[in-house]
């Protein structure tokens, strides 16, 4: 269960904004994903349209409709990314949230994908120009004629890369029922399902040369990425702001 505070990194914030719990103090060494989970969503959004468009057409799977508790997608809902919680552990936004391609609009089932990154101060820079920063993405799906708790259950540890999470652990008190995957050292996603709605942000640390912007060529040795699991406490935080601001957008 998600329930003690966590220890805080080298790269790591310094503050904890939600009570987080149950992971070793030392995160995994693994693949680090970068831009790549926030592309996986669109590959998620195709999947879930053809068994939304299914059951639309035909009839397939339970009654009555799902509640969607206020929940309003469209192409201005990137802008519920907000982040303060993480944007304050890091540093700055490098850009503003940005639509992902495969977006839907259909009666059974709407669907965005956004992402932005946000980077450590310039002061931050060790002595080489390197500092570190974090890719941020959001999908959310609205299911309007299916509940998609059965799947998002069926699905619990499954990464959006298809594989299984190093670890998945209850986050309570979020939506009607919500899980973070340690996808490897460097990655997490929480899910969240309330009502026909599924919402999930990934998170992946990166390193990233500023000597790029003065055409300098980076150092042949690239240092290790900070670990995700200091951020996971303001990933939590972040959500609930997400999941508010969906409904009043």
């Amino acid at each position: 269960m998600i329930s003690e505070p966590e220890l805080i990194g080298e790269f790591g914030p310094d503050h904890t904004a939600e009570a987080v719990g149950g992971f070793d103090r030392t995160p995994p060494t693994g693949r680090r994903r970068g831009h790549g989970l926030l592309w996986a969503a669109t590959g998620a959004l195709t999947a879930s349209a053809v068994w939304a468009t299914a059951v639309f057409a035909y009839g397939i799977g339970p009654d009555p409709k799902p509640d969607t508790h206020g929940y309003h997608l469209d192409a201005r809902s990137c802008s519920v990314m907000r982040m303060k919680a993480l944007t304050a552990s890091v540093g700055e936004r490098a850009d503003a949230p940005g639509l992902v391609p495969g977006s839907i609009e259909h009666p059974a089932l709407d669907s965005i994908a956004c992402a932005l990154t946000l980077t450590a101060p310039k002061s931050s820079e060790d002595g080489y120009g390197w500092r570190y920063g974090l890719h941020v993405g959001l999908r959310a799906e609205l299911h309007k004629e299916t509940d998609p708790l059965p799947e998002f259950e069926a699905r619990k540890e499954e990464t959006l890369w298809g594989d299984g999470a190093d670890r998945t652990e209850p986050v309570p008190g979020l939506g009607d029922r919500a899980y973070l995957l340690v996808v490897d050292g460097s990655s997490s996603e929480l899910r969240v399902v309330e009502g026909g709605a599924v919402i999930t942000l990934t998170l992946s640390t990166t390193m990233d040369y500023a000597g790029s912007d003065q055409g300098r060529e980076p150092p042949p040795v690239e240092p290790e990425a900070p670990a995700a699991e200091p951020y996971h406490a303001d990933l939590i935080t972040d959500m609930r702001d997400v999941m508010k601001q969906l409904k009043t957008g």
